[in-house]
């Protein structure tokens, strides 16, 4: 359970606290995993701008 709470629930802490909220704008299921789904997204990408920068970032992107 301490393991998961430091790898897991640290992640939804952070998307939520972006989201600005914790409920969603968006009804019905679909559109809440796609919802979901970006904010996922942009989690991602600044972890990876984060760990690895953006110029290298970008040269793999582009490759």
């Amino acid at each position: 359970m301490r393991q998961r709470r430091e790898t897991i629930e640290h992640s939804f802490g952070n998307i939520k606290s972006r989201m600005g909220a914790t409920h969603f704008l968006t009804k019905t299921m679909p559109k809440v995993a796609a919802e979901m789904a970006l904010h996922v997204l942009a989690y991602n990408l600044t972890r990876v701008t984060n760990i690895i920068g953006i110029k290298p970032l970008l040269a793999a992107i582009s490759a």
